[in-house]
C-alpha cells in the first residue's frame, strides 16, 4: 500500500531523536489539581518517542470531556471533536491517510453513553487505532452526574437516591464487539501504563486501553483498593503472556480454572502447587472474556492484555478495494502502473474558480 501524498509534510526533527518534551505543546494544563489526567499524559509524552515515528505523522483525536481535552497537550496534528464522535472521525482520517499514527482519547461518559454506538462499530471493523478509554465512573466536566460506569447504588448529583443501572463493563463490551486488542491499566501505575501503551501501539488493528483514571473532585477513590500501597498487592492481578496468574504480597495465590463450571477459583499456591495455576494466554478469547469479569469484592482486577488476536484491518483492506476497483475500471492489471488522474488536492490548489464539465 502507498502512502498518500497528499498533504506529507518533511519531519521537523529525526523520529529516532525524539523525546518527551518534543511532544509537550505550549498550552496550560487546565486540568484540577491532582487529576490521574496528568500522569496518563506524562505516560503517552514518555512513550511515543520511542516509537520511531514522526510526531507530524501522528494524530491525536478526542471527544468532549474531561480527558478530551488531551489534543491541546500534545504537540501533534489533534482534532477536539464533538460527544462520542470520535471513533467516525478517526476513520475518516485512517481512511485516507492509513500510514498515519491515530490515538482516540475518550472518556466512560463520551464513549459508551452518546458514544456507545460509534465505539462498538470502529471496534468490530479493526481500524489501525489506538484508544485510550479514561474511565473514572462519574460524568466530571458536567460536576459530578453518575456515569455507565458508575456502581450501582451510585449516590450523584442526578441520582441522589442511588443509581438503580448495572454498570458497563468496557473490557467486556469491548471483547463482545470483536475488538482485537483489549487491555487495561491505572493511572498511578506509571511503569505498567507505559508498558501497556507500547504493546497498543505495537499492535496491527484496533487497541483498547481502558485506563482506571481519579476525579479527586468529583468521585475520589473510586480505585482506592486497587491503588492503595497497602492493598493494590491483593487487589491487582497483573496479567502477562505466558506466565501464571499470581498476585499477593508474596504472590503466594493465583488463579486457578474450574473447567466443570467453566469459571475461574482463587487457590493458595502452596496447596495446589504453581503448575495448577491458569497460565495467560491473551489469545484464548474465552479466558479472555472470563478474565474480564473478575473484580472487587471477589477476585483481584485484572490488569495487563487481556486479549489479543491478528486480524485484517478495515482501513488497509478499503484502500486495496480502492486500488482493485480503479484498476477495475481503467482495465489494468497489477503489474501495470494507474493512469494518472485529477486529484482533490490540484483542485482545491487550482484557483478560486473551476469549470465542471
Amino acid at each position: 500500500m502507498t502512502p498518500n501524498p497528499l498533504y506529507k509534510i518533511t519531519p521537523s526533527t529525526d523520529p529516532s531523536e525524539l523525546n518527551k518534551k518534543d511532544f509537550q505543546s505550549d498550552q496550560d494544563i487546565r486540568w484540577c489539581p491532582g487529576c490521574g489526567d496528568y500522569s496518563i499524559l506524562k505516560q503517552v509524552q514518555s512513550v511515543l518517542p520511542g516509537l520511531g515515528i514522526p510526531k507530524e505523522d501522528m494524530v491525536v483525536v478526542s471527544g468532549i470531556g474531561c480527558s478530551s481535552r488531551f489534543p491541546y497537550y500534545m504537540n501533534t496534528f489533534g482534532l477536539h471533536t464533538i460527544h462520542g464522535r470520535a471513533p467516525g472521525v478517526v476513520s475518516g482520517i485512517k481512511s485516507l491517510r492509513p500510514e498515519l499514527s491515530v490515538w482516540m482519547i475518550t472518556g466512560d461518559g463520551d464513549s459508551l453513553s452518546i458514544g456507545g454506538n460509534h465505539l462498538i462499530h470502529i471496534l468490530r471493523r479493526n481500524m489501525d487505532v489506538k484508544i485510550l478509554l479514561f474511565n473514572n465512573r462519574i460524568y466530571g466536566l458536567t460536576k459530578g452526574q453518575y456515569s455507565p460506569t458508575s456502581e450501582r447504588g451510585k449516590r450523584t448529583k442526578s441520582t441522589p437516591l442511588g443509581s438503580l443501572e448495572e454498570p458497563f463493563n468496557p473490557i467486556s463490551l469491548a471483547l463482545a464487539s470483536g475488538a482485537s486488542f483489549v487491555a487495561r491499566s491505572v493511572d498511578v501505575e506509571a511503569k505498567h501504563l507505559q508498558e501497556t501503551l507500547k504493546a497498543a501501539a505495537a499492535h496491527k488493528g484496533t487497541a483498547l486501553v481502558e485506563i482506571f483514571q481519579n476525579c479527586n473532585i468529583f468521585n475520589d477513590g473510586a480505585f482506592k483498593e486497587v491503588t492503595h500501597r497497602q492493598t493494590k498487592a491483593d487487589q491487582q492481578l497483573v496479567l502477562r503472556a505466558g506466565e501464571p496468574a499470581i498476585f499477593g504480597a508474596n504472590k503466594d495465590r493465583g488463579l486457578v480454572f474450574d473447567s466443570l463450571t467453566m469459571s475461574f477459583k482463587i487457590a493458595e499456591i502452596s496447596e495446589v502447587g504453581l503448575e495448577s495455576i491458569y497460565v495467560h494466554n491473551p489469545q484464548n478469547k474465552i479466558a479472555s472474556q472470563l478474565l474480564a469479569e473478575l473484580g472487587i469484592p471477589d477476585f483481584p482486577v485484572p490488569l495487563g492484555v487481556l486479549y489479543q488476536h491478528e486480524r485484517p484491518c478495515y482501513d488497509q483492506m478499503m484502500s486495496e478495494q480502492i486500488d482493485y476497483a480503479q484498476r477495475l475500471f481503467a482495465g489494468v492489471t497489477e503489474d501495470q502502473p494507474l493512469p494518472s488522474r485529477p486529484s482533490m488536492q490540484s483542485l482545491l490548489d487550482g484557483g478560486d474558480t473551476w469549470l465542471v464539465q
